[in-house]
C-alpha cells in the first residue's frame, strides 16, 4: 500500500520511547487503517478498550499526535486467572502536510475505533475548469 504525502506515519511498529516514560506500563501503536478521496483522508485507528473522554489528540508543528488509557477490563473485585490480552496506553504520530486543513479536523470514537476525517485544503481540492467559447 502507497502512503499518501499529506498523511505520513512516524511510528509502525511497536513504540520504543527515546526518553524515559514517566507512567509505568505497556505502551501500544494502534493499528491503522488511512483512506483518501479529492477532499479528505481518513484515518482508523484501533484502540480497545479506550472510551472518548480516554482519548488525546493534539496538533503542534504540523505533527498528529494520538495517545489513548484504556479501562482496566477487570472489576474492583475481580483479580486475574488468565491474562492474554495485555492492555497498555496507545501512542502514535503522523506527520501533517500543508494540504490538510488542520482548523477542520473531525474525531469520532466508536467500538474502539477512533475515527479521524481530516480535509483537505481547498487549494489542494482538485477541480475542473469550465472553458467557455467566446
Amino acid at each position: 500500500m502507497a502512503e499518501s504525502k499529506e498523511l505520513q506515519a512516524k511510528e509502525k511498529n511497536e513504540v520504543t520511547a527515546s526518553a524515559e516514560q514517566t507512567r509505568p506500563g505497556l505502551v501500544f501503536s494502534p493499528a491503522v487503517d488511512i483512506f483518501e478521496t479529492d477532499l479528505e483522508i481518513t484515518l482508523l485507528a484501533d484502540m480497545p478498550g479506550v472510551v472518548a473522554d480516554g482519548v488525546n489528540i493534539d496538533l503542534k508543528d504540523g505533527v498528529l499526535t494520538l495517545s489513548a488509557d484504556p479501562r482496566p477490563w477487570e472489576g474492583p473485585d475481580e483479580s486475574d486467572v488468565l491474562v492474554e490480552f495485555e492492555i497498555g496506553r496507545y501512542y502514535r504520530q503522523f506527520a501533517l502536510s500543508d494540504v490538510i486543513d488542520q482548523e477542520k479536523i473531525d474525531a469520532k470514537l466508536e467500538d474502539g475505533v477512533l475515527r479521524l476525517t481530516l480535509p483537505k485544503a481547498q487549494k489542494a481540492v482538485p477541480r475542473k475548469i469550465t472553458v467557455t467559447a467566446g
